[in-house]
């Protein structure tokens, strides 16, 4: 890893002409350069399909529609929340899996949801015309009201088929208006055994070969019927080989390519070491928690593999930073665009201390980085209760103000999905959330220290494991019908309650929107508006051909099924079954399902299994369909390789690698391990 962290070249200075690299947004996709190196020149109408062909969940992943009947193909691991939740002590569906062998056997997903981008819209003049001339609170609150308004008037207030956000794109040198249709009424179709779709567990994650079928499908549905679909990715009737051309479409979380030194430093020396740290000991507890017995170990499942996945990711993205000569090639990547704007008068009048004030916020942010993050963030409440009741109170206080005026989670264009993950109807077990909150309260009063106000008002004279029991046995937010009256009831029934949960947020959430305000007014709102002014003179020194960094929307890249050399050996791009039969060891994470071993003797091994390719990709591509010229999937991505831990800050074509399921593996096991012919069927169609 070290090798390829130090070969990373200079980055976002110029459009990568040669390099598989970018993960480029629809509207400003390099046809030419694809047309350059593969002899294929994608067209707006090609561009168009793929794009509606193509989905993402509400779990933070990429999806995509392969038939017109509404049939949806992700990854195991996106959908493993719905097929735990839907689980029993009885019937375990992660561990066994799960197929509906018809229409009428396919189940819902309470808190699963599939969006299509139907529509872009550039609203920059808009967003940056409302805020000109403004700094800190002015400038966020003139940014969040025309943001709320845009997102309103596009999807005609709280329509539960529409969802409109505005993206930020080039930090603030663009922002476009993305309209998606959206399905709320998500169904299982097919799930295989938790332990071939993660065949090799921690040991072999984000690396390669593998032997991975990391695959779920899903159907949505329109009023009780599954939804016609006239966009969708066919199935490729060719196997794909290495050498060959693919596109890959997702929605890759967060990239911080363009983030300048500043703020790459607040990463490396106070946000990650700190999150690396906290998630190790809790994969540590998790793991211990495991260890009560069966039950627990099955509702426990899904947490522990997104900590896990976590813990490697970040530890990959920390030692990229902490690189000496990769981040001295980022240094020179700032300086060498500052020297040019500071060459020109006319640009260092325009942005020439855009710099230094978001090296001033970001003193700030290192300032209340723990208060936020265990006060207002995601550090010091893991719990669903807790988080039903947080989003209740905010409710209470939200919706009766004017749209523009509310917190951005709870404006009209918002309400449908919070609503959806509100009132599901997913199992709760007091025991798990009883832990998690212990394990959270615990390390927030670590965190902050015993003599902190928050801390104070928070737990009184209790201790963390008994604030935590106390809570969870106490509170009804378990009933789906106590929340619902709670929000239908509005600031009169959440005031009124005696809900111990309900409680407490009701006398945190000053404290809490306190640390959030600080925090939008004097470093996000500086990092925004300045953000755009860098954004503006890389336009202008550089062009506008060049990606930006990835934002959880959609985009597409491309490349090529390829191998790479690793500590001196060629690493071939594609495994085959064979190759999985061989890895078995009959112990976990190396056991293959009982169904794969009773099936061998019908398989062709000589199959292809997973395959690596220069895709340039980010977490958030999970479940992004491969596909070729001709629109036909060839692949799943599910991974990455070691190396592609430092592609949140570059690209290194050499060894950077997506990791996919091939189509082939897909095909063979659906028919000949899983009977599941009513799949293949619809596929072939």
């Amino acid at each position: 890893m070290r090798r390829a962290i130090l070969a990373l070249p200079l980055l976002a200075l110029a459009p990568a002409a040669h390099a598989d690299e970018g993960m480029w947004t629809y509207n400003n996709f390099p046809a030419a350069t694809v047309g350059k190196k593969y002899g294929f020149t994608p067209d707006a109408k090609w561009l168009d399909h793929v794009r509606l062909a193509s989905a993402r969940t509400g779990t933070g992943c990429s999806a995509s529609f392969v038939s017109a009947s509404g049939l949806v193909m992700t990854n195991h691991h996106c959908v493993h929340d719905c097929i735990e939740q839907l689980s029993t002590a009885q019937k375990d569906y992660v561990k066994s899996g799960f197929y509906a062998k018809t229409a009428g056997d396919e189940v819902k997903c309470s808190e699963l949801e599939i969006d299509q981008l139907t529509e872009i819209t550039d609203v920059t003049e808009k967003v940056t015309g409302a805020t000109k001339g403004l700094e800190g609170k002015a400038f966020a609150d003139a940014q969040k009201a025309i943001k709320s308004k845009l997102e309103k008037e596009c999807s005609g207030g709280a329509n539960e088929g529409v969802r409109c956000d505005v993206v930020n794109l080039y930090n603030g040198g663009r922002y476009d208006l993305y309209k998606y249709r959206r399905f709320h009424d998500v169904r299982l179709v097919f799930a295989p055994e938790f332990q071939i779709a993660f065949f090799g567990g921690d040991p072999d994650n984000f690396n390669f070969p593998r032997y991975d079928l990391d695959v779920s499908f899903v159907r949505v549905y329109e009023g009780g019927k599954p939804a016609a679909m006239d966009h969708y990715f066919k199935w490729s009737k060719k196997a794909a080989k290495e050498g060959d051309l693919t596109f890959t479409s997702g929605t890759p979380g967060r990239t911080s390519r363009l983030h300048t030194i500043s703020k790459l430093e607040t990463e490396r020396d106070f946000r990650m070491p700190r999150v690396l740290m906290y998630l190790s000991e809790y994969r540590g507890q998790l793991t211990e928690f495991q260890h009560r017995g069966a039950e627990q170990k099955r509702f426990s499942n899904a947490t522990l593999f997104y900590v896990e996945n976590a813990v490697k990711a970040y530890r990959g993205r920390l030692f990229a930073l902490n690189d000496k000569s990769f981040f001295s090639q980022k240094v020179g990547d700032e300086n060498a665009l500052r020297q040019k704007v500071l060459a020109d008068p006319k640009m260092r009048a325009a942005y020439g201390g855009a710099w230094e004030a978001i090296e001033k916020a970001q003193y700030e942010y290192r300032a209340i980085l723990d208060n936020y993050s265990y006060m207002e963030g995601n550090l010091g409440f893991r719990s669903e209760l807790a988080s039903f009741a947080r989003t209740l109170v905010r409710a209470a206080e939200e919706l009766p103000k004017p749209n523009e005026k509310r917190l951005r989670e709870y404006t009209e264009a918002k309400l449908p999905a919070l609503k959806q993950q509100l009132l599901t109807s997913a199992p709760i077990y007091d025991e798990f959330e009883t832990f998690t909150l212990t394990f959270s309260l615990t390390k927030l009063r670590e965190g902050l220290g015993a003599d902190h106000p928050f801390v104070k008002k928070l737990f009184g004279k209790e201790s963390p494991a008994t604030l935590a029991a106390r809570l969870i046995k106490g509170t009804t937010l378990k009933d789906i019908a106590s929340r619902k009256a709670l929000l239908e009831g509005g600031k009169k029934a959440v005031d009124a309650s005696t809900d111990p949960l309900i409680e407490l947020f009701r006398r945190l959430d000053g404290d809490q929107r306190a640390i959030r305000k600080r925090f939008e007014d004097n470093v996000e709102a500086v990092d925004t508006k300045n953000g755009e002014l860098i954004a503006k003179a890389r336009f202008e020194v550089y062009g506008t051909s060049i990606y930006p960094d990835a934002t959880g929307s959609h985009r597409l890249s491309f490349g090529s099924i390829k191998g790479y050399v690793e500590d001196g050996k060629t690493v071939k791009p594609i495994t085959t079954f064979a190759g999985a039969f061989d890895r078995h060891s009959g112990e976990d994470p190396f056991a293959l399902p009982a169904s794969w071993l009773a099936a061998k003797g019908k398989l062709d091994l000589s199959t292809p299994f997973n395959f690596a390719s220069t895709n340039d990709i980010i977490g958030g591509n999970s479940g992004s369909p491969v596909f070729n010229k001709d629109a036909e999937i060839v692949g799943l991505i599910f991974d990455g390789n070691i190396q592609s831990l430092g592609g949140d800050y570059g690209f290194d074509p050499a060894v950077n690698r997506a990791v996919s399921v091939h189509s082939a593996a897909l095909t063979e096991a659906l028919s000949k391990i899983y009977g599941a012919s009513r799949i293949v069927d619809e596929l072939g169609k």
